[in-house]
């Protein structure tokens, strides 16, 4: 479903108005358009915070899937008449391919002081803003822990995975990049899935609900999704598998045709800014920024495995991969 919605504020915005910094009466002002794969409600806190950081900014803002945002996208370009000025997706392939093909601008004063360069583009096109994991979630009244995702392709859990399209969800997008090229688990983790009668559709959310309800016994779901579902009393937790966990950044980007250059800069200084960085901490997620803490229920980093992806090789492989996926799956 295709929405844009309205601003409204909210008691989270206030928190983080109270210690906005002095920046946030700067200059930026006028309409600014942003296309987010955020979900509905935490878009609405985010643009909430950064109105409140800068007044004069109006906001309006449109939530899809990645790949559907990508759609519109490649539709008004086509038509020449591109309404977004920023975006705010889950993953760099997506914005690797539209930087490949000139439509991202650089952004070379980008506040990346406090960011790894492992996490943001070197030509800083894209800059990400969090850490999202993807991960093994099971329920907890009716399976157990598995370690592996391979363990996930055993005939006894025939029909019991859920596990969101990466032709829907950026994250499950570059979870299938990162997974096809870690030669423990490879095509033949999704030829596996295929045989044991999985059909990955949807986000992640839909895959949650499957998991918490107990509808299914496992998930390939981000880890901040399963900590928020448990912490709010869900039958539900995580493993990181032992082969390694696939992550996406979710990078926010202007568009080279940006009707608005300074309010998306704005957008992006607010994003990688401390009180950003604080805002996607109470959103429940792992901040970008080392020097934000992370919420209760997340691991240290240096207790488990991150994955790393080739993002160039990605967007020169992933219409190829993309086929073989559809094949696999019967599209």
């Amino acid at each position: 479903m295709f929405n844009k919605i309205k601003l409204t504020s909210s008691a989270l915005t206030l928190a983080v108005v109270l210690s906005a910094p002095a920046y946030a009466a700067d200059a930026a002002s006028g309409k600014l358009v942003v296309y987010t794969s955020q979900a509905p409600e935490i878009a609405q806190q985010t643009i909430d915070a950064f109105k409140a950081s800068y007044p004069n900014v109006q906001v309006e803002w449109t939530r899809n899937g990645t790949t559907q945002l990508m759609n519109v996208l490649q539709t008004e370009m086509m038509a020449g008449d591109v309404k977004a000025d920023v975006l705010l997706v889950a993953d760099s392939i997506n914005l690797g391919a539209l930087k490949k093909d000139g439509k991202l601008m650089a952004y070379a004063d980008a506040p990346v002081g406090n960011i790894s360069p492992n996490f943001y583009d070197k030509d800083k096109t894209w800059f990400g803003t969090k850490i999202i994991a993807t991960v093994i979630a099971y329920n907890t009244k009716n399976a157990k822990p598995a370690d592996s995702w391979m363990a996930l392709t055993d005939p006894q859990n025939k029909g019991q995975v859920a596990v969101p399209s990466p032709l829907y969800s950026g994250a499950a997008l570059y979870h299938l990049h990162t997974a096809i090229n870690t030669p423990d688990i490879g095509w033949a983790f999704y030829q596996k899935l295929a045989a044991n009668g999985i059909t990955p559709e949807g986000g992640n959310g839909p895959a949650l609900k499957a998991v918490a309800s107990g509808m299914a016994k496992y998930g390939v779901i981000t880890d901040a999704d399963i900590i928020r579902a448990k912490k709010q009393g869900s039958p539900i937790d995580l493993v990181y598998p032992k082969e390694g966990a696939s992550f996406v950044t979710e990078p926010v980007a202007i568009l080279s045709g940006a009707h608005n250059v300074p309010a998306a800069k704005a957008f992006v200084d607010f994003m990688l800014s401390p009180q950003g960085q604080q805002l996607v901490a109470k959103q429940g997620n792992r901040p970008i920024d080392a020097g934000v803490a992370a919420p209760e229920g997340f691991a240290p980093m240096d207790s488990f495995k991150l994955l790393t992806l080739d993002s160039d090789k990605a967007v020169a492989d992933d219409k190829e991969v993309r086929a073989k996926f559809t094949e696999i799956f019967g599209g």
